[in-house]
C-alpha cells in the first residue's frame, strides 16, 4: 500500500525509537490516569504538524487520511478514526517541556545524519532568513520615543541609586494620555504642548543626572548620550533616533504561540523530499531579531 523508498518511511526507519520511549517515558505516571498515548505516534504528529505549518486540530485530521503519516505513527494497519484529541499534543508538549525538545533536537540531528541527508561540516554553519519576521514595536512618535527614553534613565538612576529630584513617571503618563486625545481630537496646538512638557522632562531627569553622576559607567554615558541626541532631534534632523521604542520579541500572537519545540523539530528534521535524496539538505533556523521600525 505504501512505498518503501518514501521519505517518511525511510525516516521512520532511521529515528531511535526505542531511546525516544526512554527519554519520554519518564515523564509519564504509570500508577495515575489512563494509558499513555504512545510516544512515537507524539513526536512524528509535532513533526508533520511543524514541517507542514498546521496546527493541532489540522495534523491530526490530515494524518486519517495520509497511509505514510500514519506509518511514521507506528500504525501497521490503516485507521479511519482520529488517533488522538488535538488537545492531547498541548497537553503533551507542557509535559516534555524544554527537555523534551532538546532531546527531539538531538535525535533528529542523529537521524539526518544516519540518512546522509545532512553531513557534518552542514551543521557548523546556520542560515538565518529573518526577511518577515514579525516584530511588535511601538509606534516612534515624538512623545512616545521621549517618554521611553526618560523610563530607561530612570531605571538605570534607580539601579545605580542615584536619588533623583523627580522621575516624572506620574505626569508623563497623564501628559501622554492628554496627548493622544488632542491628536485624535486635531487639537494640534494643544498636542504640541504635551510633547514638548515631555521633552522637557526628559531633558530635566538628563540634567539631573548628569550633575547627580559625575563620573557615569559605560551603560549610563550610552544611555544619556541617546537620550540627549533624541531630545535634541528633530523634523529636519536627517536620521532621526528611534532607540528604545522596542518591546519584548515575543509579544507578537505568532510568536506567542511558537514555543520552544516548534523551533527545534523545525529547525532541523529534514523534509521528506530531502531525506529521499531529492533535494540537497539545508539547516534553517528561525530566530527572532531585534530592530527598529
Amino acid at each position: 500500500m505504501i512505498d518503501p523508498g518514501h521519505g517518511l518511511v525511510k525516516l521512520a526507519k532511521a529515528v531511535n525509537w526505542d531511546r525516544m520511549d526512554e527519554v519520554f517515558g519518564e515523564t509519564f505516571n504509570p500508577d495515575q490516569g489512563r494509558p499513555g498515548i504512545s510516544t512515537r505516534l507524539m513526536v512524528s504528529l509535532h513533526y508533520l504538524k511543524y514541517t507542514h505549518n498546521l496546527s493541532d486540530d489540522d495534523v491530526v485530521s490530515a494524518w486519517v487520511e495520509n497511509p505514510y503519516w500514519q506509518y511514521l505513527g507506528g500504525m501497521k494497519y490503516f485507521k479511519h478514526d482520529l488517533p488522538i484529541h488535538p488537545s492531547s499534543m498541548t497537553r503533551w508538549r507542557k509535559r516534555v517541556g524544554e527537555a523534551g525538545a532538546e532531546e527531539l533536537l538531538k535525535e533528529t540531528i542523529e537521524a539526518g545524519l544516519r540518512l546522509k541527508a545532512v553531513k557534518a561540516y552542514q551543521l557548523k554553519r546556520v542560515n538565518i532568513d529573518t526577511t518577515v519576521q514579525e516584530k511588535d514595536i511601538r509606534f516612534p512618535t515624538d512623545d512616545r520615543s521621549y517618554d521611553r527614553a526618560r523610563q530607561r534613565l530612570v531605571k538605570a538612576a534607580k539601579q545605580r541609586k542615584i536619588k533623583l529630584r523627580q522621575n516624572y513617571n506620574r505626569l508623563s503618563k497623564q501628559m501622554i494620555a492628554q496627548q493622544s486625545r488632542y491628536a485624535h481630537a486635531k487639537q494640534m496646538k494643544r498636542a504640541r504642548r504635551c510633547t514638548k512638557k515631555l521633552q522637557t522632562f526628559l531633558g530635566r531627569v538628563i540634567r539631573d543626572i548628569e550633575r547627580k553622576c559625575a563620573n557615569p559607567d559605560n551603560e549610563l554615558q550610552s544611555l544619556l548620550t541617546i537620550a540627549t541626541r533624541i531630545k535634541t532631534s528633530s523634523k529636519r534632523t536627517k536620521t532621526r533616533f528611534t532607540v528604545f521604542t522596542n518591546r519584548r520579541w515575543s509579544a507578537s500572537a505568532k510568536a506567542k504561540r511558537t514555543s520552544v519545540m516548534s523551533l527545534a523539530v523545525k529547525s532541523v528534521w529534514p523534509p521528506p523530499a530531502v531525506v529521499a535524496g531529492l533535494s540537497e539538505p539545508r539547516l534553517c533556523m528561525a530566530i527572532h531579531t531585534t530592530g527598529t521600525r
